[in-house]
């Protein structure tokens, strides 16, 4: 197969090409050049893709295509040009309008398009120019798959959310701090998907030239089992200390991503919806999740191997000001009556 991967310097789309380029296909990876480089074996071709889409690459015979990208004149200029080829167009749940519904493809309600290249300041936009870009791609290629990851863990996330676990897990092993500020109920629902086993099944189904809408998520698992799993493949034991939504605003911690915030913590029940979509049509397709254990593993190597990796949430201090809060507010509470 000779395969086009626009991208193919950054995390998925780097793991897209180098598992293509494993299994002998012909891959070109097509980028700017700026983010690093391209898997051994891949060719660079370097494109900017805010001008024309290059004549090269548009008469390249490519058998297959693989996007990530979220700009919509950008997509529109690809299919255009290389619409003879078969499409895996990399999307996000993003694009469901509402995050309190679990439902896919299909049954959850989209976020209107957006066709025009908007700054990104917010999911909203975010989900809106991807539905955008789907309908580009589903509209003009021969033929095309759709996948809409969720939440994407592994060895060279640049978004430092799933990150922060196995960080915090090795902070515990070497350095011995036992309590871990952990977030809401440990029964709590979260996806997360090896970005090894997603570039693996979209290079599967450009292989089988597959077509459809899918969601690109793991299975559903308690927040609980997902943390264990992490200490575990980190080689750690910690004493978590779980606090719930109103302690966690209380003290100033955000969720999800960013300064201050506590990762794969979403607020319930208005973000229900994002970590519990239905697994089971992508396993059916073919995806296969490895267990948390090995990612956590390997992205805590990848971390200490990569000076300046992100790693977002919480600083070691501001954790430990906000557990001495918690003991505090423990402390001062109601006392058993006899």
């Amino acid at each position: 197969m000779r395969l086009l991967v626009l991208g193919g310097s950054v995390f998925l789309s780097h793991a897209v090409a180098a598992d293509a380029v494993a299994r002998g296909h012909e891959v070109v990876a097509a980028n700017r050049g700026r983010s690093g480089p391209v898997p051994d074996g891949a060719r660079h071709v370097v494109v900017d893709r805010d001008g024309p889409f290059p004549e090269a690459l548009a008469a390249g015979g490519f058998d297959a295509v693989v996007d990530v990208s979220r700009t919509p004149s950008h997509v529109r200029k690809a299919v255009a040009a290389l619409g003879d080829a078969h499409w895996v167009f990399v999307s996000t749940i993003n694009v469901y309008a509402d995050d309190a519904d679990p439902a896919g493809p299909g049954a959850g309600r989209l976020r209107e398009p957006e066709p025009d290249d908007v700054p990104l300041g917010t999911p909203e936009a975010y989900g809106a120019m991807k539905v955008a870009c789907e309908r580009i791609v589903l509209d003009g290629a021969a033929g095309a798959a759709v996948v809409r990851p969720g939440l994407i863990a592994g060895p060279g996330d640049p978004s430092g959310r799933f990150t922060y676990w196995p960080s915090r897990m090795a902070r515990v092993r070497d350095d011995g701090t036992a309590d871990v500020l952990a977030p809401g109920d440990p029964a709590d629902p979260v996806q997360l998907v090896d970005v090894r086993d997603l570039a693996t099944w979209i290079v599967d189904l450009a292989e089988r030239r597959e077509g459809g809408v899918l969601d690109g998520v793991g299975p559903i698992t308690p927040v609980g089992d997902v943390l264990d799993a992490v200490a575990r493949g980190c080689g750690a034991a910690p004493r978590w200390r779980w606090a719930s939504r109103a302690e966690l605003e209380g003290s100033d911690v955000r969720p999800w991503a960013g300064e201050r915030s506590l990762p794969l913590w979403l607020p319930r029940p208005e973000y229900d919806g994002l970590p519990a979509h239905d697994a089971g049509p992508a396993l059916a397709a073919g995806l296969r999740p490895r267990p948390v254990e090995d990612t956590a593993r390997d992205t805590l190597a990848w971390l200490r191997s990569t000076p300046g990796a992100d790693v977002t949430g919480l600083t070691a201090d501001e954790e430990a000001a906000v557990l001495r809060d918690l003991r505090g507010s423990a402390d001062s509470g109601p006392k058993p009556t006899e």
